[in-house]
C-alpha cells in the first residue's frame, strides 16, 4: 500500500493524513469546487479535483473519484465516515479494480446496511433485539395495526435511514400513521428505499456502543464501550467513553455479542455495533455501522491505539497485533462536536468565513480534529461540522473540567457556533451525575437554549472581569486616578464597586465590603484572556462594545456596561429600543436550497403554518409563517438556491 486516496473531506480526510504520513504512505485528496483550498488539500501529497460544490457532482460521483484514483496512482481508498463509506456497488467496484478498500467487504456491508435484515441475522445468532415486527411495514394503516400490537410507544424508522433520518418516536395511533408516511417519504428521498420497520421504544434510552476491530485471518477484539446519549435530532452531540453506566459484567456482555455479530457476517476492519440500553439495564441490538466512527478519537483516548493505523494494517492483510486482555482502558475521554450554528435561534445553520480560529493547544489531555483554519469557508452543502474537541483525564470529573477548560479557550469569529451550548451540557447538575438518556436536551431544553444559568457569583466574576478590562483600556488614554468607582451592568443586574490598581496585580472591593485581588492579564485588543480571581482561574473571550464588553465564559454569554455612578443613574433614563415588525415579508435566516414551497398565492395562512422546507449542511428545516395573513407573492421555488435575507414570501 504505497498511496492512499481519501474519498472524504474536511477532519475526517485531515485525520486519515495524519495517520498516513506517519506511516509513510502517500495521501491524495480529492476536492469540490468548493474546497480547492481547503485544508485537507494542502495536506496531503496530492490533490484532484472531482466536480462542482454540490456532493452529488463531486463527493458522490463514483466516476469521478474512480477518475482520480486512476490519475493519481493511488493503490488504495479509505472512505472516511459518511459520502460513500458504506456503499457497497463502490466497494465493490474497488475490488474489481484490484484497489485496496480500507474498510469491510461488500458482504459484510449489505448484511449489516439493511436494518431489518441485520435485526433478523442478530436475532438468529442470539444477539439481544428490540421487541418489534420482523418485517418491512406496507402501509399507515399496517403500521398503527403493528403498534397497537407491540405497545406504545414505538420506534418507526426507514430500513436504510441513518445519521437520524428516518426516525420518529410514536405514542398513538395518529403519531405511528404520520411517522409511517414521514419515514418512507424520508427513505425514499435520502437513500433510494422506501421500507420502513416497527418496534418498541425503549424508555429512558441511553445510546451505547461498541467498537470492534476485525483482521482478514478471523482474529477480532472489541475495544470497550462509547457512550452516546447526549443527541438533538437523533444526531450525536457529546460522546464519552467509557460509559458511567456500564460495569465489568455488561461491558463484556456487550462486546462479545457485538463481536459474535461481526463474526457472523465475515466483518473485517474497523465497526461499530450500537445498542440502545433501558434504565433496566437490558441492552438491544440498534444498527452496525460497517466504517470508521465520528466519536472514534475517545477510544483512542482510553485505549492508546490509531484505528486508523489499525484499518490500514488490516487492508494490507496484516493479523492484529494484540489479543482482547490486551486492550487497555485507560482514564476517560470526552468529545464534544462543535457544529457552525446558533444554539441562541433554535440551533440555525450558519454559514461564512471563519475570521478567526483558534483551537485550545493540544497536549496528552486535549485533542483537536479539524478541517479547516482561519479563512476557511463554512459551506451550505456540506456538514456544518467545524472540529471534534476531545479531552482525557485520570477521571470522568477531571475530562469534563478539561473539556470545560478546552472550550472556554476555543475562539471562533465569522460563523455562529456551539460551544457556549456544549460549555453549558457539560456544566449540567444531571450530566455531572451521568444521569443520561438520548431524551436529555429535549428534556433539560424544552424552550430552547438561552445560555447556562447566570447566578450570583457569575454575575459577580462577570463584573469584576469588566471592571478590570475597563481599568485597562483606560489607561491608555490617560493617567488614572487612584481608584475607579463604577457601577458594572451584568445583563439586567447591577454591581456597585471600586476598584485600584498596584503592580501586578487589581484590587476590586464590592459593596459588601469584600476585596478580592486579580492578577493583572489584560491587554487591550485581546480576545482571550486567563484572569485569575482569588485562587480562581478562568479563561474568558472578550469583545469590546459600546461603554463595555461581551464577555464569553461557562457557557455563558453577557452584555455587560461599565460606568460611573452618574452615567449609569443617565441610562436608566434612556427608552428601550422597541421590536421592529418583520413587516410583510418572509426572508431566509440563512442561506439554502428550498426543497418544498408549501403554500401558492392567495392562500391563507396562519401564525405557525408551514411556508417552505429549506435544506442547509444536510439538515431540513421548517420556515414558518409569524402570524395569520393571505400570501400576496411567492418569490422562489422548489428547486432553487437563495443567500441569507432573500425574500420569499410576501403578504397583502
Amino acid at each position: 500500500m504505497r498511496k492512499i486516496l481519501i474519498a472524504n473531506r474536511g477532519e475526517i480526510a485531515c485525520r486519515i493524513i495524519k495517520t498516513a504520513r506517519r506511516m509513510g504512505i502517500a495521501t491524495v485528496a480529492i476536492y469540490s469546487d468548493a474546497d480547492q483550498d481547503a485544508l485537507h488539500t494542502r495536506m496531503a501529497d496530492q490533490k484532484v479535483r472531482v466536480g462542482e460544490a454540490v456532493s452529488a457532482t463531486s463527493y458522490l460521483n463514483v466516476e469521478r473519484i474512480l477518475a482520480a484514483i486512476s490519475a493519481s496512482g493511488a493503490d488504495a481508498v479509505h472512505p472516511g465516515y459518511g459520502f460513500l463509506s458504506e456503499n457497497a456497488a463502490f466497494c465493490r467496484t474497488l475490488q474489481e479494480k484490484g484497489i485496496a478498500f480500507i474498510g469491510p467487504g461488500v458482504e459484510a456491508m449489505l448484511a449489516m446496511g439493511d436494518k431489518i435484515a441485520s435485526k433478523k441475522l442478530a436475532r438468529s445468532i442470539g444477539v439481544n433485539t428490540i421487541p418489534g415486527h420482523p418485517d418491512a411495514v406496507a402501509s399507515a394503516k399496517a403500521a398503527v395495526a403493528i403498534a397497537r400490537e407491540i405497545g406504545y410507544p414505538v420506534m418507526i424508522k426507514a430500513s436504510a435511514g441513518g445519521g437520524g433520518k428516518g426516525m420518529c418516536v410514536a405514542r398513538n395511533d395518529a403519531e405511528a400513521a404520520e411517522g409511517w408516511s414521514s419515514a418512507a417519504n424520508m427513505g425514499r428521498s435520502y437513500f433510494k428505499d422506501d421500507r420502513v420497520f416497527v418496534e418498541k421504544f425503549i424508555e429512558q434510552p441511553r445510546h451505547i456502543e461498541i467498537q470492534i476491530l476485525c483482521d482478514q485471518h478471523g482474529n477480532g477484539v472489541w475495544l470497550n464501550e462509547r457512550e452516546c446519549s447526549i443527541q438533538r435530532r437523533n444526531q450525536k452531540v457529546i460522546e464519552e467513553a467509557p460509559s458511567s453506566f456500564v460495569d465489568a459484567a455488561m461491558r463484556t456482555a456487550m462486546g462479545e455479542q457485538a463481536l459474535a455479530l461481526a463474526k457472523a457476517v465475515g466483518y473485517v476492519s474497523a465497526g461499530t455495533v450500537e445498542f440502545v440500553v433501558g434504565a433496566d439495564r437490558h441492552f438491544h441490538f440498534l444498527e452496525m455501522n460497517t466504517r470508521l466512527q465520528v466519536e472514534h478519537p475517545v477510544t483512542e483516548m482510553i485505549t492508546g491505539l490509531d484505528l486508523v493505523e489499525e484499518m490500514i494494517r488490516i487492508a494490507r492483510g496484516e493479523p492484529l497485533r494484540f489479543g482482547q486482555t490486551d486492550v487497555q482502558k485507560n482514564g476517560w475521554a470526552m468529545e464534544c462536536r462543535i457544529y457552525a450554528e446558533n444554539p441562541y435561534a433554535n440551533f440555525l445553520p450558519s454559514t461564512g468565513r471563519l475570521v478567526r480560529h483558534q483551537p485550545p493547544q493540544e497536549s496528552a489531555w486535549v485533542r483537536v480534529d479539524t478541517g479547516v483554519s482561519a479563512g476557511s469557508e463554512v459551506s451550505i452543502h456540506y456538514d456544518p461540522m467545524i472540529a471534534k474537541l476531545v479531552t482525557w483525564g485520570e477521571s470522568r470529573n477531571e475530562a469534563i473540567a478539561t473539556m470545560r477548560d478546552a472550550l472556554d479557550n476555543y475562539l471562533i469569529e465569522g460563523p455562529k457556533h456551539n460551544i457556549d451550548f456544549l460549555n453549558a451540557l457539560l456544566a449540567h447538575p444531571r450530566f455531572a451525575e451521568g444521569a443520561l438518556t438520548t431524551g436529555f436536551i429535549a428534556e433539560q431544553y424544552p424552550d430552547g437554549f438561552r445560555g447556562a444559568q447566570l447566578d450570583r457569583d457569575s454575575v459577580r466574576f462577570f463584573a469584576m472581569v469588566a471592571a478590570c478590562l475597563e481599568r485597562a483600556e483606560e489607561a491608555l488614554l490617560a493617567p488614572l486616578p487612584e481608584t475607579n468607582d463604577w457601577v458594572v451592568t451584568v445583563e439586567q443586574e447591577t454591581i456597585a464597586l471600586r476598584v485600584s490598581h498596584t503592580p501586578g496585580f487589581d484590587l476590586i472591593e464590592l459593596a459588601d465590603g469584600t476585596i478580592l485581588e486579580v492578577a493583572e492579564v489584560y491587554r487591550p485588543g485581546m480576545r482571550l484572556a486567563t484572569f485569575v480571581i482569588g485562587q480562581e482561574s478562568r479563561t474568558v473571550q472578550i469583545q469590546r462594545r459600546d461603554s463595555g464588553y461581551v464577555l464569553t465564559q461557562g457557557g455563558r454569554r453577557v452584555k455587560t456596561a461599565v460606568r460611573s455612578h452618574r452615567l449609569h443613574e443617565l441610562a436608566q433614563r434612556m427608552p428601550l429600543k422597541s421590536r421592529q415588525d418583520s413587516g410583510k415579508t418572509v426572508t431566509t435566516p440563512m442561506p439554502g436550497l428550498v426543497s418544498r414551497v408549501m403554500v401558492s398565492e392567495g392562500q391563507k395562512v396562519t401564525s405557525g403554518q408551514i411556508l417552505c422546507l429549506l435544506e442547509a449542511m444536510k439538515m431540513e428545516n421548517t420556515l414558518c409563517a409569524e402570524r395569520d395573513g393571505i400570501i400576496a407573492t411567492v418569490h422562489v421555488r422548489a428547486g432553487e438556491t437563495v443567500e441569507n435575507d432573500t425574500v420569499l414570501f410576501t403578504f397583502r
